[in-house]
């Protein structure tokens, strides 16, 4: 029975434990998300568990036959399609390769017959004959068109290439999965169809994913880390929030009632210890010592404090958009699209990779004039935009807390600290030079710097991209209570269930405005049009 035991798993950077005396069995026939904030460890375990990096104390057991979901989206330029899912079955792909090369030779003699013959059995043994039309079903299922199969890797758009690595994982039935991000480039009929193989799959599958939904459909299990371990529990990512909390509120909750106990019993000891009682104390002081207090770690889990405000509403009418068209900068984005926006309303704009989202929050943010048509802002509109290349948009060469601060040269100290603070710049963390922002930092200080402004209208280019899901889930609860007007493009299906109120969607008739939630879009049209996840 395949499985994966990590037995003693010690690692660190510096002075950074990420992981110590890790103990935890990963079982036949089930399926694991692996959790974390960002930080925690997730990518660096995911090396380990496949190999690629040495635990500083400890040691891995894994199946021979583990595949894992490369990274590396350039490493096959120079070989077909097809091949590069085959190279997936490592023991099939050399005894394919060999067969063509033995066959090659013009005199093949008894000892080379042999051989084929055994080159044979393995070929069998390893479903080879119906190989290719299984790697072709697997790229087809992932959204590849056939006419990309008997391509080479290089004339593959770059988001194919990495559908092409997922397929590679998935294909010649192996023992262990490992899969980091796998649902990345991946649109909406993919994604379906990469839960339903997954639900399917009898080995044992470890996935991370910034994809609360993915992980909710796919795994009976979360592994999480936290506490500088991993901590497994039974269900979805949702289960295992609720469990968590649970846990940790019923250890709060006996540690009070102890507290409460050992003070009473303190109190009889300092008031009796001296008098005649002699027998009681010594007994009250052994209960003292019985009721220890349970280890409440500080969990490595922090989640920002996004309140997203408006200073002042925006007129009713807050956007009137009338005979929008614009081609860029070969495809058409839009063509005489109207809509009219009122106060309020949240918008989602969703649609496969490369139709034009970002060209069109572009538009709305003023930073792209449209070819023909008008945008046109309403009463009293003030616009916050998030670009979907978050860095670019935060200049070199000053720090997080000046950044914050030229918004609003009247903001005092304590409250750009404050917004900072909230949004996990702790101590002299503010003072780190922009250009040395990671991409979860700066988006988290454009979050900040929205705090700041209180626009009535919020422009979100893929928000999601760099964080991780405890602030994909704080960034939901904000927009679900902000007032003012929002549009934000995302693929994230939980986020968009829970603040849309209006679609957006880019699909083959073009770009159409729906007036309703995610779920009543997806009734309507759901078999008509797929969704990208990342753009």
């Amino acid at each position: 029975m395949a499985h994966i035991q990590v037995t003693g798993v010690t690692k660190a950077y510096g002075t950074k434990k990420l992981f110590e005396d890790v103990n935890v069995a990963f079982s036949d026939g089930k399926r694991y998300g692996l959790t974390g904030p960002n930080g925690a460890g997730k990518s660096t375990f995911m090396k380990i568990l496949a190999g690629f990096l040495d635990p500083d104390t400890g040691n891995i057991s894994r199946p021979k036959k583990t595949h894992v979901l490369e990274q590396d989206q350039f490493a096959y330029e120079d070989v077909r399609v097809l091949d590069v899912v085959l190279m997936g079955n490592k023991s099939l792909w050399k005894a394919m390769r060999e067969k063509d090369q033995l066959l090659t030779l013009e005199n093949i003699g008894d000892e080379e017959g042999v051989r084929l013959g055994e080159l044979e059995m393995v070929i069998a043994e390893e479903d080879g004959y119906t190989a290719e039309s299984d790697a072709g079903d697997l790229l087809s299922g992932l959204g590849i068109p056939a006419e990309d199969h008997e391509k080479l890797m290089r004339e593959v758009e770059g988001g194919f290439k990495l559908r092409v690595l997922l397929a590679k994982a998935i294909f010649g039935k192996p023992d262990a999965l490992l899969l980091d991000e796998p649902t990345n480039n991946l649109d909406l009929d993919s994604i379906h169809w990469l839960e339903k193989f997954m639900e399917g799959y009898e080995g044992v599958l470890i996935t991370i994913s910034h994809d609360r939904h993915f992980l909710n459909e796919v795994c009976t299990h979360i592994a999480d880390i936290d506490y500088n371990t991993i901590i497994t529990y039974t269900g979805g990512y949702d289960d295992m929030v609720i469990a968590k909390s649970q846990v940790r509120n019923r250890v709060e909750s006996e540690n009070a009632e102890k507290q409460k106990k050992i003070s009473q019993l303190q109190d009889f000891v300092a008031r009796f210890a001296a008098g005649t009682r002699a027998s009681q104390v010594q007994s009250r002081k052994k209960q003292i010592e019985k009721l220890q207090l349970s280890d409440l770690k500080r969990s490595n889990i922090e989640r920002p404090f996004i309140k997203l405000e408006q200073k002042r509403p925006s007129g009713k009418q807050t956007l009137t958009i009338e005979g929008l068209t614009k081609r860029w900068p070969d495809k058409t984005v839009c063509n005489g699209f109207e809509s009219l926006i009122l106060r309020g309303e949240k918008i989602a704009i969703i649609g496969k990779n490369g139709v034009g989202k970002t060209t069109l929050c572009k538009m709305l943010a003023g930073e792209l004039e449209p070819d023909a048509g008008t945008v046109k802002w309403g009463h009293e509109a003030t616009v916050g935009y998030l670009a979907q290349d978050h860095r670019e948009s935060i200049p070199d060469g000053t720090t997080a807390a000046q950044w914050l601060h030229s918004f609003d040269e009247k903001a005092t100290n304590e409250e750009t600290r404050g917004l900072l603070g909230r949004m996990l710049f702790k101590g002299d963390e503010g003072m780190k030079p922009t250009n040395a922002l990671s991409g979860g930092e700066a988006v988290r200080l454009i979050f900040a710097k929205l705090m700041l402004t209180k626009d009535n209208v919020l422009v979100l280019d893929e928000p999601t991209n760099h964080l991780d899901l405890e602030s994909i889930v704080a960034l939901g609860d904000a927009l679900e209570r902000y007032e003012g007007t929002c549009f934000v493009v995302s693929h994230d299906r939980e986020l968009v269930s829970g603040f849309a109120t209006r679609i957006w969607a880019f699909t083959d008739e073009g770009l159409i405005d729906f007036k309703g939630t995610y779920e009543e879009f997806l009734a309507k049209h759901g078999n008509q049009q797929s969704q990208g996840k990342r753009k």
